[in-house]
C-alpha cells in the first residue's frame, strides 16, 4: 500500500481558519467584557490578523509602516482615538444629552465621545458587524503602533532615537508649523517609518483634519508614544464593552424602533394598504432619478442626464441638491431622518404624486416606494426582519402589501474593475455553507447597451470587508462556488425576506427581489482595493443605471 501523502494546508485554508478564529475570539472577548489588545488576551486576534494579512491592510506583516491601510482605518475611527489608552464600546446610553460633543468618523456614521484625555467611547447601534469592524481596525492600529515603537526604541529602558525626539519636538511645539518645520518633521518620521520622504509627503494631506492640517504627525506620534508606554511602563491599552451593550446586543432594539416609525408614518398618511416597494440604496439616486428632471429642467436641456447626476454627486453643488429635494418634498416624498440609533435614514415616496405620473388604474393602486439607507452587515437582517413584520394597532394587525424588495450597493468585484456591475443569482454566507439562491428580477440584458461590463453569478456575503485576502477570494472565484463579488449585507437581507415570505407569512410568497451591485474595488488586483481610494465620479453611471432599471420594473404597469 502507498503511504498517504501528508496534506499541506493552502493559503486559502489558513486564511479561512484565521477568519474563523478572529470571530470566535472577538465574541469571546465581548462576552468577557474587556481585554488588553497588546496583552495575552489580544494575542489570538493579533496572530490571526498577521496570518490573514488582509489586502486592505497592505504591509501589516512587514517592518515598514502601512500608510494606505492606516489612512483607511483612521477615516473609519473617531478623531483622537490614537491618543486614547481606553476605548469603551457602549450602547446608546444617553451621551447625546450630555455636554460631550459627538465625534463622527469621516467614513462611518457612528457617534463617538471623547470622555477625557485617555478615554474614547464608541456607540454601537448597528449590531455585531460593527463591533467586528471596530475591533479589527483597532487591532491593525495597535500592531502598527508597536512597529513604530520597535523602530524608535534603542533599549528596554526606553532610550529613543534622535528621529523620534525631533518628531516629538515638532508635535508638542506651540503655534503653527512652518513649511520648513513640517519638512524637517517628515524627514525624521519617514526615516523610522521605513518610507521615503516622497511617500510620506504625498499621503500627508490625506490625513489632515478640518482643525489640524498636521494630523499625520500627531497620529504617528501618539501611536508610538502609547506603544512605548506599554512596553516601558506596562501601561497597557484596554478595550471594554459596557454592561448595557452586552445585555442589549441581538435584541433588535434599534431596528424595532426604526421599523415602527416607518409603519406609523405610512399609517398616518393612509399609505399602509398600498403596494410597497422597499429599496435599500443611498439617499440620493432614487430621489434624483424621479425628481431631478422636473426640478432641474433647464440643466437637463443643456446636459445629458448622466452629466446632471455627476453635478448632483458633487458636494459643491449644494444649491442644485436642495432644489431637487424641495421638489421631492412638494411632490409626494416624506423624509424620515433616523432617530432610532440605526443610522439608517428613510424616504417614503408616494408615486401617485410624482410630476406627470399617470395612475395604472385607481390612485389607490399607485406604488409607494420606501428607500432605506445602507445597513451595515448583520444589521441588514435586523432592519429588514422588523420592517416586514405586521404593523400592530390596538384594533388589528396590518399585514404589509410588500410587492418587491430591491438592494443596490457597492461591492468588491473579482473579475472586473471599479464601476462594473454585478447581478447576483445567490448569496453565500462566508464561513458557513449557508446559501440563499433566488430569482433576481434584474437581468444582464437590461444593461446590454449601457457600455458597462456586467457579470452575473454568486455573491459572497463576508463577515467584514477588511478581513479578505487574495488567497481566500481567489478560491471563491475559481472554485465551483463561481463567486463574482463580495459584500456584507446580501445574505442577511435574503434571510429576512425568505423568513417573512416563506415561513412566517408576514408578506406574500410572490414578493419580487431585485439585487444589483456596482464595483467599488477589485481586491484581487494590487492597487485596486478599498484602501486605494474612492470611486469618484466612476460610480455615478452604474448607480443611476441600476436605479433606473429598478424603478422601471417597479413602476411598469401590471401585466393583464
Amino acid at each position: 500500500m502507498q503511504p498517504l501523502k501528508s496534506h499541506k494546508r493552502t493559503r486559502a485554508q489558513e486564511s479561512s481558519g484565521a477568519i474563523e478564529r478572529l470571530y470566535i475570539t472577538m465574541r469571546h472577548l465581548f462576552n468577557r467584557g474587556f481585554y488588553k489588545p497588546m496583552g495575552i488576551s489580544g494575542e489570538t486576534l493579533r496572530e490571526s490578523l498577521l496570518i490573514l494579512r488582509p489586502e486592505i491592510y497592505g504591509s501589516i506583516a512587514e517592518e515598514k509602516i502601512e500608510l494606505q491601510g492606516l489612512l483607511y482605518v483612521i477615516d473609519r475611527l473617531p478623531t483622537g482615538i490614537e491618543a486614547c489608552r481606553y476605548v469603551n464600546l457602549t450602547s446608546d446610553e444617553g451621551y447625546k444629552n450630555s455636554h460631550f460633543v459627538p465625534i463622527i468618523p469621516k467614513k462611518r456614521r457612528r457617534n463617538c465621545y471623547r470622555i477625557d484625555s485617555e478615554q474614547m467611547n464608541i456607540e454601537i447601534t448597528r449590531g455585531r458587524s460593527e463591533i467586528y469592524d471596530i475591533l479589527t481596525h483597532l487591532t491593525f492600529l495597535y500592531i502598527e503602533s508597536h512597529k513604530i515603537m520597535k523602530q524608535v526604541m534603542i533599549n528596554e529602558e526606553g532610550s529613543l532615537i534622535r528621529d523620534w525626539r525631533k518628531l516629538e519636538e515638532m508635535v508638542l511645539k506651540n503655534g503653527t508649523l512652518s513649511q520648513q518645520d513640517k519638512e524637517i518633521a517628515l524627514t525624521h518620521t519617514a526615516s523610522f517609518l521605513g518610507r521615503t520622504f516622497e511617500e510620506v509627503s504625498a499621503i500627508y494631506p490625506s490625513f489632515a483634519g478640518p482643525d489640524n492640517e498636521h494630523r499625520f504627525l500627531h497620529i504617528i506620534y501618539f501611536l508610538g508614544k502609547l506603544a512605548i508606554d506599554e512596553v516601558v511602563n506596562d501601561n497597557k491599552r484596554l478595550i471594554t464593552f459596557s454592561p448595557v451593550l452586552r445585555e442589549r446586543l441581538g435584541h433588535h432594539i434599534h431596528g424595532e424602533r426604526w421599523a415602527l416609525h416607518i409603519k406609523k408614518t405610512l399609517s398616518d398618511h393612509n399609505l399602509l394598504g398600498r403596494p410597497l416597494h422597499v429599496i435599500s440604496s443611498n439617499m440620493h439616486s432614487v430621489m434624483n432619478t424621479l425628481y431631478a428632471p422636473t426640478a432641474l429642467a433647464s440643466e437637463f436641456k443643456k446636459k445629458t442626464p448622466l452629466q446632471v447626476y455627476e453635478m448632483l454627486s458633487d458636494s459643491a453643488n449644494e444649491k442644485l441638491r436642495q432644489k431637487v429635494k424641495k421638489t421631492a418634498l412638494d411632490n409626494g416624498m416624506l423624509s424620515l431622518p433616523d432617530t432610532s440609533g440605526t443610522n439608517i435614514d428613510v424616504q417614503i415616496i408616494d408615486t401617485a404624486q410624482l410630476p406627470g405620473y399617470e395612475p395604472v388604474s385607481e390612485v389607490g393602486e399607485a406604488p409607494v416606494i420606501i428607500v432605506m439607507d445602507y445597513a451595515f452587515g448583520e444589521q441588514a437582517y435586523e432592519t429588514m426582519d422588523e420592517l416586514l413584520k405586521p404593523y400592530k394597532t390596538p384594533e388589528k394587525r396590518h399585514f404589509l402589501n410588500v410587492a418587491s424588495i430591491s438592494v443596490m450597493g457597492k461591492a468588491g468585484i473579482l473579475s472586473g474593475g471599479k464601476g462594473d456591475i454585478m447581478i447576483p443569482s445567490a448569496h453565500v454566507f462566508e464561513g458557513t455553507a449557508d446559501n440563499y439562491p433566488f430569482k433576481n428580477r434584474l437581468k444582464k440584458a437590461l444593461f446590454a447597451e449601457s457600455g458597462i461590463k456586467v457579470c452575473s453569478g454568486t455573491m459572497i456575503t463576508v463577515l467584514g470587508t477588511s478581513l479578505q485576502n487574495r488567497d481566500i477570494l481567489k478560491f471563491f472565484h475559481e472554485s465551483t462556488w463561481n463567486v463574482i463579488g463580495l459584500e456584507m449585507e446580501g445574505a442577511h437581507y435574503q434571510k429576512a425576506i425568505q423568513a417573512a415570505s416563506k415561513i412566517r407569512g408576514s408578506i406574500s410568497t410572490k414578493v419580487k427581489v431585485q439585487y444589483a451591485y456596482y464595483a467599488s474595488d477589485n481586491p484581487l488586483e494590487t492597487g485596486s482595493t478599498l484602501a486605494s481610494g474612492g470611486l469618484g465620479t466612476t460610480g455615478v453611471k452604474p448607480t443611476y443605471l441600476i436605479t433606473e432599471n429598478m424603478l422601471k420594473l417597479i413602476l411598469e404597469p401590471p401585466k393583464k
